[in-house]
């Protein structure tokens, strides 16, 4: 069993408690130090060492990218999830050119936090040849969690629209399985009143979300995803049929059970 220790890095007092109290009610996540200021933050990390930090950006003393910096210039490598207020693709590219391996965008539930965190320290031990077991509140991953997984693996970024509208599509598609057989007429009208939104919006979103991720060419990790070759060079599913995909497989591996 690993205990992993976790520096956070926020602006937000009340807000870095909910973390802190929610890794030790549900994790064996140690935060190992807390700080709503930059300079002090980097000192708290080199200090601390540990093993995932949570970097909001914005800050007192020096804001979340020069911390990015001085954490790179020490020549030290940290798994960092940086936590922004806006989604900005021009802010996530420069927060993941500086190192960040995740970005989240708030307001988010603690869950989403501790899921990423294990992620990053599973993908850690696992390229260094090691083991890890961390206890979770749950034994599986949750729906929602599963379909993040897909995603980030994939390439669709959480800060897009469609992110949202392909996620709640698939749990739709899980809880209804036929409904993929009228997606024009009632999955997209569901998901728009869902999001207080059209169902051509819906559409839209939901089908730039697909292309962002063939644009990003990961053709080996999306046919990885789901076991076999699907998709082949800069071939793409339509909206309905990768919604079908993820559903099936979801449902193929008993996550409806979970």
């Amino acid at each position: 069993m690993l205990h992993a220790n976790v520096a956070i890095l926020e602006s937000n007092e009340q807000f870095a408690q909910e973390l802190k109290q929610f890794f030790a009610e549900n994790t064996d996540l140690n935060v190992c130090g807390v700080s709503d200021d930059g300079i002090a933050g980097v000192d708290m990390i080199q200090n601390t060492n540990p093993d995932v930090i949570l970097l909001s950006l914005i800050l007192k003393g020096i804001d979340g990218f020069t911390v990015l910096d001085k954490l790179r210039e020490s020549g030290k490598k940290y798994s960092v999830i940086v936590m922004g207020n806006f989604a900005n693709e021009e802010i996530v590219s420069t927060a993941m050119s500086k190192g960040a391996k995740y970005y989240l965008i708030k307001p988010f539930a603690p869950e989403v936090a501790a899921a990423r965190i294990m992620e990053l320290l599973k993908n850690d031990y696992s390229a260094a040849g090691k083991n890890i077991s961390i206890r979770e509140k749950k034994s599986t991953a949750s729906l929602d969690e599963k379909i993040s997984n897909i995603f980030i693996s994939i390439g669709i970024p959480p800060h897009i629209k469609g992110y949202n509208y392909l996620r709640e599509g698939i749990k739709y598609a899980v809880a209804e399985p036929n409904i993929i057989n009228n997606v024009t007429k009632e999955l997209y009208p569901k998901i728009a009143n869902h999001f207080d939104t059209t169902p051509s919006k819906v559409e839209r979103a939901i089908r730039h979300a697909i292309e962002v991720a063939w644009n990003r060419g990961r053709i080996d990790a999306i046919n990885a995803i789901f076991g076999v070759r699907v998709y082949i060079g800069t071939e793409k599913p339509t909206n309905s049929e990768f919604i079908a995909l993820v559903a099936d497989k979801l449902i193929l591996e008993g996550i409806v059970n979970a």
